[in-house]
């Protein structure tokens, strides 16, 4: 079986039809967004499991600054509803990828109609590594310095996505976005610089899932830098967990502060600040049918079969 992964990537790419090692994690120009590339990636999906990256079969339909008018019209004509997908920490080019194609594939086989979707990656300059060798390092901080510097060309991906969306809409699909770990890192950047740029609301996703949030646990709460993050998307759901290891051993001491993906936001039960019908929180910490070692801890929206069934759930009219 093979799976259709849309893309666009500001990592800098030396070969693009080749992703063994042409895919690298230096970033192009952040003044520059043309420089971002976008493609079709086939991913060999047979067998795929949530322990498991995947292997990609090709790339084409290879352009810079923006899709192709050929992924334009797969998308906004295609007849499915769009799923995009934002990596976390440690994800090299290829693992964004294959787990965008297992997203999607597990999605479809929940039982949910809307679940059912085409897939678009976004995919950030992460090393791809939990520890660098041979002289160990922790590749944390510049995982975090690329997110966050991912803003501008995150922001361009969402313009040239907008059209493609809206179009999708009107033919009746739904929307949806799924940003796991130090992804959300990159989207708050990225709608921070969308509005700092003048761009005004839009309904850019009918749902945005946040899974095991990497920012600080007051990103909702104003000034925050994901308050806005209501005006591009009708509905948002956060899903943490008090046993991500990740978060509650590394994260929250190298960044001395409450992450998001822990306990939720800060003052989550104030119904002023997250009315039931723009916010839902899921609380992850009771599932256990996954192995929830240190890494696997933060895995949970694709280790564990019941969380992706509610995440699936969530994407319900």
């Amino acid at each position: 079986m093979t799976t259709t992964v849309y893309f666009a990537t500001n990592r800098i790419v030396n070969h693009p039809a080749d992703w063994h090692g042409s895919y690298t994690f230096g970033m192009v120009s952040p003044d520059n967004p043309l420089q971002v590339t976008y493609g079709t990636a086939f991913v060999d999906s047979a067998g795929l499991t949530a322990d498991k990256t995947g292997a990609i079969d090709s790339i084409q339909d290879l352009q810079k600054g923006g899709f192709s008018p050929t992924a334009f019209a797969d998308l906004a004509e295609g007849g499915r509803n769009i799923l995009v997908f934002i990596h976390g920490f440690a994800n090299s080019f290829e693992n964004a990828i294959t787990r965008a194609a297992f997203n999607r594939e597990w999605l479809a086989d929940c039982g949910v109609a809307d679940a059912d979707t085409a897939v678009v990656a976004f995919s950030w300059p992460s090393r791809g590594q939990v520890i660098t060798l041979p002289f160990p390092t922790l590749p944390y901080r510049s995982d975090q310095k690329a997110a966050g510097n991912s803003g501008m060309h995150l922001m361009r991906f969402f313009s040239n996505l907008l059209p493609i969306l809206e179009r999708a809409r009107n033919n009746g699909r739904r929307t949806f976005l799924l940003a796991h770990s130090m992804g959300n890192l990159a989207l708050q950047a990225a709608v921070e610089t969308w509005f700092a740029h003048g761009n005004g609301d839009a309904r850019l996703f009918d749902e945005a899932i946040l899974a095991a949030p990497d920012v600080v646990d007051s990103a909702f709460v104003a000034p925050g830098p994901l308050t806005s993050l209501s005006r591009l998307a009708r509905r948002i759901s956060i899903l943490y967990s008090n046993g991500d290891k990740v978060l509650d051993i590394l994260s929250e001491n190298l960044n001395s502060a409450t992450r998001l993906g822990q306990y939720g936001p800060r003052s989550r039960d104030d119904i002023t600040l997250f009315p039931g019908d723009t916010y839902r929180m899921v609380d992850c910490g009771g599932f256990i049918d996954y192995d929830a070692d240190f890494q696997g801890s933060h895995q949970y929206y694709r280790r564990s079969k019941g969380v992706r069934t509610a995440i699936a759930a969530l994407m319900a009219p």
